[in-house]
Order: C-alpha cells, then sequence, then structure tokens
C-alpha cells in the first residue's frame, strides 16, 4: 500500500489532520486499537475553554470555536452547545484572575448565585465568568473527521499497531497489523505512545509523559439545571458542570502513568464527591459512569507539532496534554500546512512555539 503521508494514530490528532489533508494527499491512517478514538479522545470533559491554557493554546481554542462552528452549520445537530466557565474564589482571587485575562469578566456574589443557584452561598466570594466556554459533542466532532476524511479518499485502519520501520530511499516502509505502507511522510499522532513511535522512526524522544485524568457522571437528589454553567475553584483543583439531568465531575489529578488502557481511582472521585457535597445542595447520590484518560504532555505543557531535524520527513503531531478536543480543529490546519509547506507568514511564530527543536524538549 502506497500513500503521501502515513498518520500513526487514530484518536482525534490523527483524525483531524487526516480531514485536513485527504483533499490533496494521499493518506493512511494506522491504529493500534480495533476502534479510532479509543484512548483519551473519547474520555475528555467536552469542552472548549478559549481562558484555559498558555497562550498559544487560548489562539488555538479560540481559531477551533469558530471552525467547528462553521463546522456545525453543515450538520443536523449543533457540535457545540454555550456552556460558561464560572470561577469561584475571594474578591482577592477574583481580581487577579480578571486582570490576567481580559476574556474573563468578574461576576458579585449576587450574580453568580443567579447564574448558579444550587452553589453554597457561604463557600465562596465572588466569581469569573468566561462567557466565551463551550461544550462540545465530541462523538460527532470525530465522526464528522472521520467521515470527512474516507470521503476525501484517506484509508483508516485499525488493529494495526506499527511493528517495524524501514528507511529507503527517501521513503519509509511500515508494517503496521496485517499491512505495509510505503510512505514519504510519517507523522507520530500517537498520544501517550508517542515518543515510543518516534522511537521506531528512529527520532529521539521529546519527553512526552501520559498523566491519567478521570471524570464521572454522578446523578442528584436534587434536579440540576442542563443548562447550567460549569463550575470550578479558583486553584482548579475539580470541577462540575450538568450532564443532562446529571453532573460531570472531576477531580482533575494529573498523576504520571505508563501509556495504556487507563483505568479510574475510586478514591479520587470518593474524595471528590465529598468536596463537591461541601460547595453545593444537589445533593450527589451515585456515580452512573466514570472514566480515565491520558493527557500527554512534554515538561512545557504545548504540543510538539513540526518536522523533526534528524529524521527526514518524520513529523511530530503529538503531546496535547489535555487541550486535545478544544484545539483539534486549529491544530490540524496549522500541522497540514507545516506538511504541505503551505503555512501562512502569520502563523510562523505559533508554528515556532510548538516546534519539536525548541527548547528544553527530550
Amino acid at each position: 500500500m502506497d500513500c503521501d503521508v502515513l498518520i500513526v494514530g487514530g484518536g482525534i490528532a490523527g483524525l483531524s489532520l487526516a480531514w485536513r489533508l485527504a483533499p490533496s494527499r494521499a493518506v493512511v491512517l494506522v491504529e493500534a486499537e480495533e476502534s479510532l478514538g479509543y484512548h483519551s479522545s473519547s474520555r475528555s470533559a467536552r469542552q472548549m475553554q478559549p481562558s484555559y491554557g498558555p497562550a498559544p493554546i487560548q489562539e488555538l481554542t479560540r481559531r477551533s470555536i469558530a471552525m467547528v462552528g462553521r463546522i456545525s452549520e453543515r450538520l443536523p445537530a449543533p457540535i457545540l452547545m454555550p456552556r460558561p466557565l464560572l470561577t469561584l474564589g475571594t474578591a482577592e482571587q477574583v481580581a487577579q484572575l480578571v486582570a490576567q485575562d481580559p476574556a474573563l469578566a468578574a461576576l458579585t456574589h449576587a450574580e453568580t448565585m443567579d447564574r448558579s443557584p444550587d452553589l453554597r452561598p457561604e463557600t465562596f466570594e465572588a466569581a469569573t465568568v468566561d462567557g466565551t466556554a463551550m461544550e462540545v459533542d465530541v462523538p460527532a466532532l470525530l465522526e464528522f473527521y472521520r467521515s470527512q476524511a474516507m470521503g476525501a479518499g484517506a484509508i483508516l485502519l485499525t488493529g494495526s499497531g506499527v511493528s517495524g520501520v524501514e528507511s529507503s530511499g527517501g521513503r519509509f516502509q511500515v508494517s503496521a497489523g496485517a499491512h505495509t505502507i510505503t510512505a514519504t511522510i510519517a507523522v507520530d499522532a500517537a498520544g501517550a505512545w508517542a515518543d515510543a513511535v518516534a522511537a521506531r522512526f528512529g527520532a529521539r524522544p521529546r519527553g512526552l509523559q501520559p498523566h491519567r485524568r478521570s471524570v464521572a457522571i454522578v446523578s442528584t437528589e436534587h434536579p440540576v439545571d442542563p443548562l447550567g454553567p460549569m463550575v470550578q475553584p479558583a486553584d482548579g483543583s475539580y470541577y462540575y458542570r450538568p450532564d443532562g439531568g446529571n453532573l460531570l465531575i472531576s477531580p482533575c489529578e494529573s498523576v504520571p502513568a505508563e501509556p495504556g488502557d487507563a483505568q479510574v481511582a475510586e478514591h479520587d472521585i470518593t474524595e471528590l464527591i465529598g468536596r463537591i457535597g461541601g460547595v453545593t445542595t444537589a445533593g450527589i447520590t451515585g456515580v452512573v459512569q466514570a472514566w480515565t484518560g491520558l493527557r500527554t504532555q512534554p515538561a512545557d505543557g504545548l504540543p510538539v507539532v513540526g518536522f523533526d531535524a534528524v529524521v527526514p520527513n518524520f513529523f511530530w503531531l503529538a503531546g496535547q496534554g489535555g487541550y486535545g478536543i478544544q484545539t483539534s480543529a486549529a491544530l490540524a490546519t496549522l500541522a497540514a500546512a507545516l506538511v504541505t509547506g503551505t503555512l501562512p507568514d502569520d502563523d510562523g511564530c505559533l508554528a515556532g512555539a510548538l516546534s519539536p527543536q525548541r527548547a528544553g524538549l527530550g
């Protein structure tokens, strides 16, 4: 099987890049699991928050929200739904947050209670609101990327982990499952396995460390407003938001882990249920579902995107951490422009900030 670009990894990073490249390049994508989006891409908080993350991430998130909004216009149901983010704290903490981020607006105690009436009023003084934050229908977004890529001719192969790589005449010959694929460019979009995949291609690792992050959906004694906001404390140590008639909650833990099928640490969820019970009157009654994903990133917390400096035609698209969903459309567009040599001059600084050659990696 011959192609222009081989993408290793069938999560949201690989699928979104296939979407952007397939109209102009012959693309093959290989995924080790039997289904696409099996790991972190299907285990996210399903949120796009422009105020979340360092400056390059915020810029990519703003672009992605605009792009996914335009995508939604062509679909039967929207992918994005407004889901404002409230950050609770002292008056001093709120003032500092607003001073640091012009996208945030300060709310008084009364305004906060009006937006989230199930809060315990004695547990905070004021809050900020990010009114641009959005909830994402992640399965619909993944399906859009998948269907558009395949419609443009991309070949997507599951159950096809990379087992061998040879390089000759400026091309890669890759063994993946039962397939042998020859490609001019290889893209490492392998998530928690990205450094291991890079090693197979002869590239040095970039210090990409997976961290587990858990999410649970819990039932409540008192009904929650399904259109209510997402809520977090100023220290970002947890969050919760409505999920239909339930609550989606996360302890926001970041525990180093090995690549694999991450499992929930039940004590993290149990402890969080107690914490949330102290700030809201909803009354959590039980766990409906819980899952854990791996957020993989280098030490500086930014994705690694671009061609390797040593291995010709080996391209990194990894290390998105907890930002993979919210940046996917814009990051895939940036990566596709780098792969095809069509990067706009205006994006040179952004690409440089994410480059595999930046200082401090690996």
